[in-house]
């Protein structure tokens, strides 16, 4: 299919339409680490679809978990009723994130687990006598879904620009410092300062108007800005001594992408709350979910009057063919050892990134874990347009990428085969010497 017309029904996100419809690029099957086009072009998957297909695409225990659960039970609310494996999920997936850290919502979406996130973390507030901490703290170029309440305490600009947001949501400063940091392998040296301006947003309002602070360990998709040493630590001393929730949002960071179940095992800091979604399914069936911490979910329970404790919920929290695919995916996770693999493979795909240092249009280069993110310098007057060309490029030749403004972000299923490294690189560095 060559072209689209511009009546096509679908309306894509995050997209533009325009060009799209007049230049389609299309994806019609996968398997492993390869999508295929309509015409059975073979493109290797370098971004694990949007961040979410970790264990590879068309696992057969994924596939046939999720097919033999469409004929048993295709559906059954979880307002006032249940059906077992749902409970049988929660119990296992809570046990490879933090110690304590194991009563768990379902919802179906990152942006639907950080909404419940917020929620939750207002609800306990009141549920401890503090009804007056409502005010959220987010980050500059976060990103937390597109909820209200996750683009009201994201920080990616044109996410927010057009709607009207919450009150009440005040920012840190992001920790992306390409004057003193670029080309930084891991974490940088400097910055953990930069968590002290929770302690003036303090100042200003009052740790008792403040409910929870959100961030993601790893800024993924504003293009992998990964946090200095020390910065998430002294992030977690000074919410807890101020009373104040910690919520961290791993909706990219968990299942394996740094070589861990979870970045706060990884950097060995522990917040309140977690969030995560994609690769909880190996995002075969959409879902998303809170991991909380035990204080959270008894404070709640047990201040509440008889019934319902909690006015949140979605019609397809805990979705039988989720559930289904989520116990299929950490089955294959395990299996598979994909967490260790991921970390065993960390330091090639290093490598193997940082040696684009001085291809063409190149300005830092940094990484964590199996992600990275490969900085091009903008076009004069088109900001942008070089990153989307260059994801152009590689498409037509053969491999996914991802841009995000004039960054390249990569972060490839965890069944990624060196040689397959290898490809992404080289024709990322191909592109650039081609492309003006």
């Amino acid at each position: 299919m060559n072209q689209l017309s511009n009546e096509s029904s679908f309306w894509m996100p995050f997209t533009d339409n325009r060009y799209f419809k007049a230049n389609p690029r299309l994806l019609a099957s996968a398997k492993d680490m390869h999508y295929y086009t309509p015409d059975g072009r073979a493109v290797l998957d370098g971004t694990s679809g949007l961040w979410c297909v970790n264990a590879g695409h068309g696992r057969p225990k994924i596939v046939e978990a999720i097919q033999k659960q469409a004929a048993t039970l295709d559906f059954a609310p979880t307002f006032q009723l249940g059906h077992p494996l749902v409970f049988e999920f929660a119990q296992k997936v809570a046990e490879i994130f933090p110690a304590g850290m194991d009563r768990v919502f379902f919802a179906n979406s990152g942006s639907e687990a950080v909404d419940s996130a917020l929620k939750i973390a207002l609800a306990y507030q009141r549920a401890i006598g503090q009804g007056a901490r409502t005010r959220l703290i987010g980050r500059e170029r976060g990103y937390h879904g597109v909820g209200f309440g996750g683009i009201s305490v994201g920080g990616l600009v044109g996410n927010r620009r057009t709607f009207t947001l919450l009150p009440g949501v005040d920012h840190l400063p992001h920790t992306f410092d390409l004057k003193n940091a670029a080309f930084t392998r891991g974490q940088p040296e400097q910055g953990a300062h930069l968590a002290d301006a929770l302690e003036g947003i303090v100042a200003l309002h009052g740790a008792e108007t403040i409910a929870a602070v959100i961030v993601e360990p790893v800024a993924g998709s504003t293009g992998v800005l990964v946090p200095p040493k020390g910065y998430l630590e002294r992030l977690r001393e000074i919410t807890k001594r101020h009373g104040i929730l910690l919520i961290f949002d791993e909706v990219i960071t968990a299942f394996g992408r740094l070589g861990a179940p979870t970045a706060a095992e990884y950097f060995g800091v522990t917040p309140d709350l977690i969030t995560c979604a994609k690769g909880i399914t190996n995002a075969a069936v959409p879902m998303g979910a809170v991991f909380c911490a035990r204080k959270i979910y008894d404070a709640i329970l047990d201040s509440a009057a008889p019934g319902i404790e909690l006015f949140h919920g979605y019609t397809y929290s805990g979705h039988p063919l989720a559930a289904a695919a989520g116990l299929a995916t950490l089955e294959v996770y395990r299996e598979e050892g994909l967490f260790a693999r991921a970390r065993e493979l960390s330091p090639y795909w290093e490598e193997r990134g940082h040696a684009l240092r001085g291809a063409p249009h190149v300005i830092d280069i940094r990484n964590l874990g199996l992600m990275a993110a490969i900085e091009l310098r903008p076009r004069d007057g088109a900001p942008g347009a070089r990153a989307m060309e260059t994801f152009h490029r590689c498409f037509d030749e053969g491999v996914l990428i991802r841009v995000t403004g004039d960054t390249i972000a990569l972060s490839p299923p965890l069944i990624v085969e060196k040689a397959q490294i290898d490809q992404i690189f080289d024709k990322i560095a191909d592109v650039l010497k081609s492309i003006a």
